[in-house]
């Protein structure tokens, strides 16, 4: 017996047809966005029909788009997979994401409406509160929404594009090292410094203050592979 799932979308051709693969695209690389899969976990086209409640053809057209902008990775006889990246293409990632963000942040610096420069502040004091109680998980939240609205506020909409097409929280969700203290030391004031700058309409302040905050992690993620390193040569020596 045929897949009832291959008919889903027949009932609703064209423009509707259309729209659901989009709520599946976002929806599913939003999912991916949020590091909840693991790198190079196999998707089954079966379970992601079930989760987005969409046709078979309509999720395939989902995962090739995905694959084209690097999201997943599809080959013969391992199916289509979470990415995964190596050392050299994490690093490539962050190093752009510290020249395109840091522009941003300066442009911000020029341009942010004082609406917006609120908005910041109120994310920046939820950062103090998550950090003084502990909670990591809502600061993380916070760090994504500043950064988030560091770039709405750039109004460069260049800029943001191919900002938007980094898959650096991949890398992060990749080669985070969980046992480590969070937020990062320095976190906080790091973002401090970049609210500061813009409120100061100050935008070299502001580009020194992101490519500072955006170079730090990727400084962390060198340690952390030298770390490695020594440990699997010092197991296997």
């Amino acid at each position: 017996m045929m897949d009832s799932s291959e008919f889903d979308d027949v009932a609703e051709p064209g423009r509707n047809s259309q729209t659901r693969q989009d709520q599946a695209y976002e929806g599913l690389r939003s999912l991916l966005l949020s590091g909840s899969i693991e790198p190079d976990t196999r998707l089954t086209e079966a379970d992601l029909t079930r989760m987005f409640n969409v046709s078979r053809s309509t999720m395939r057209a989902v995962l090739v788009r995905l694959a084209q902008e690097g999201f997943v990775t599809s080959e013969v006889n391992r199916g289509v997979r979470t990415r995964s990246f190596t050392v050299e293409e994490a690093l490539d990632i962050l190093e752009a994401r510290e020249t395109l963000e840091s522009a941003l942040a300066g442009k911000a610096a020029e341009r942010a409406t004082d609406e917006e420069i609120d908005a910041l502040r109120r994310i920046l004091d939820e950062m103090v509160d998550c950090k003084a109680r502990g909670d990591q998980a809502a600061y993380s939240q916070c760090n994504r929404r500043f950064h988030q609205q560091v770039k709405e506020a750039a109004h460069q909409q260049t800029l943001a594009r191919a900002y938007d097409t980094l898959l650096y929280p991949l890398v992060m969700r990749q080669y985070r090292n969980l046992s480590a203290r969070h937020p990062r030391g320095g976190s906080l004031e790091e973002h401090q410094a970049i609210l500061m700058a813009i409120v100061t309409r100050n935008p070299d302040a502001a580009v020194a203050a992101m490519r500072h905050h955006v170079a730090s992690a990727r400084r962390a993620l060198l340690l952390q592979t030298r770390e490695s390193t020594v440990e699997t040569n010092q197991e296997t020596t």
